[in-house]
């Protein structure tokens, strides 16, 4: 069947309503962190990512009479934009396609039910999604990174034509942020070592070289390899961080990857918290050989703020699209981390050989 590639990306974001829009605003450094009406454990306003609630789709009239909680229905408007967009490619002559979609691990009062929800999401988005193909990760910040790694493997193996993977979330939500609060991860002016809550939606559509060249598709950028691991001491468990989770899915992704120029550029998911940090220090040291002396590393988060179960794939969108307009170099890597132990990579490379040195920023 030959390489996987990507076709397509979609992006609803805080600082952008497209891929485009949010891969500019990304590049400049455009932050847009807004503080709320909803109050902190010190009665002071949440500071988040958030999108304009007149810049998102009106749910489909046909949910507005169910039980949605908050949460829910916010996703479903954050993912209704951003998942047509990154169809926007598909041949006409294509039916429907499979979505896999990363989803939240960190619940509120009503947990979504996953299977439901991409139920949901179809009538939302009135896309043509294969839902008897279709499943969802509710597998938190490494989610959608999971999806596509699953996605690369149907597509490799011949199982299917196209795939579309992705990821949707929002921590703008009253108990998870309360809940957030009192574990002070929520970044405040006493508590540095904090994130920004965001929220966003992602998507890649993806298929393999020779059926984009069937259908005269833009490659986007190849998938080289794709990786996941666990990380036993996460941020929630009592067992000792031995930095084993990302470093062990880093030595997957190079070992599939034998042969590939070093990675010239990472896409981190780390959000302010040090442990974050520290994980991807002790998985480049474990692994400096594959990395170029010069590597780029970018964290979109402080623009947007963290977007959960989004992040992988709106990251895999921007490396995409960096590398296509010649400002990050490649091939790239872009790894999530979930705060329950997954970890997951994807290598990614222009698909066509590079004739000049990369712009930079």
């Amino acid at each position: 069947m030959g390489p996987v590639v990507i076709v397509g990306c979609g992006m609803t974001t805080p600082i952008g309503l497209t891929a485009p829009e949010t891969a500019a605003s990304a590049r400049s450094r455009t932050a847009r962190l807004t503080e709320i009406e909803w109050r902190d454990s010190r009665y002071k306003g949440y500071v988040v990512g958030i999108v304009p609630d007149d810049c998102l789709p009106q749910l489909h009239p046909d949910l507005e009479s169910q039980p949605l909680s908050f949460r829910e229905s916010r996703m479903l408007r954050l993912a209704d934009s951003a998942l047509q967009e990154a169809l926007a490619p598909l041949p006409k002559s294509v039916r429907s396609v499979p979505l896999l979609l990363g989803m939240p691990e960190l619940h509120t009062t009503v947990p979504i039910e996953p299977k439901q929800f991409l139920s949901r999401l179809a009538k939302q988005s009135k896309a043509t999604l294969d839902l008897s193909r279709s499943r969802s990760l509710p597998q938190g910040r490494a989610a959608g990174l999971l999806a596509v790694k699953d996605a690369a493997e149907s597509l490799a193996k011949g199982k299917e034509l196209f795939v579309l993977a992705g990821g949707v979330d929002s921590y703008v939500d009253l108990y998870v942020l309360g809940t957030l609060d009192m574990q002070k991860r929520v970044r405040t002016d006493v508590n540095p070592d904090g994130f920004t809550p965001g929220e966003g939606a992602g998507f890649v559509l993806m298929t393999t070289e020779s059926v984009a060249r069937q259908h005269k598709l833009e490659t986007l950028a190849r998938i080289v390899a794709c990786s996941a691991s666990r990380e036993e001491g996460h941020i929630y468990s009592d067992k000792p961080y031995r930095g084993d989770g990302l470093a062990g899915a880093f030595e997957s992704l190079f070992a599939l990857a034998s042969g590939s120029k070093p990675a010239a550029c990472v896409y981190a998911s780390f959000n302010g918290e040090h442990y974050w940090a520290r994980e991807f220090g002790v998985a480049v040291v474990r692994h400096k050989k594959h990395f170029a002396q010069d590597y780029q590393t970018e964290h979109p988060a402080e623009c947007f703020g963290d977007i959960g179960a989004a992040h992988g794939p709106v990251m895999l969108g921007l490396a995409c699209l960096g590398m296509k307009d010649g400002y990050r170099p490649s091939p790239t890597i872009v790894y999530s981390s979930s705060d329950f132990g997954d970890r997951a990579a994807v290598l990614v490379a222009k698909n066509e050989p590079e004739s000049a040195s990369p712009q930079r920023r």
